[in-house]
């Protein structure tokens, strides 16, 4: 997520030379292009912490901060 970004609530990606957005809800690929097998991960982690990313998404835009958000396992 960047400070400031446009609606909707969205977030990036990068896995080596690709770059994606994902939207927060629902929670699929936006624009880019990712592999299938990363693809199926981002979207399980985004579907996991849809909500944290909505509160960080809210959170940059009124206070500049975030909070860090764990890591699939």
């Amino acid at each position: 997520m960047y400070f400031n970004d446009h609606e909707p609530p969205h977030f990036h990606v990068r896995y080596g030379e690709y770059r994606a957005t994902v939207s927060l809800d629902p929670v699929q690929l936006e624009a880019g292009e990712l592999p299938r097998r990363i693809s199926g991960l981002v979207m399980e982690w985004g579907r996991a912490h849809r909500a944290e990313l909505q509160k960080n998404w809210t959170q940059l835009a009124t206070e500049g901060t975030f909070n860090l958000i764990p890591p699939l396992l």
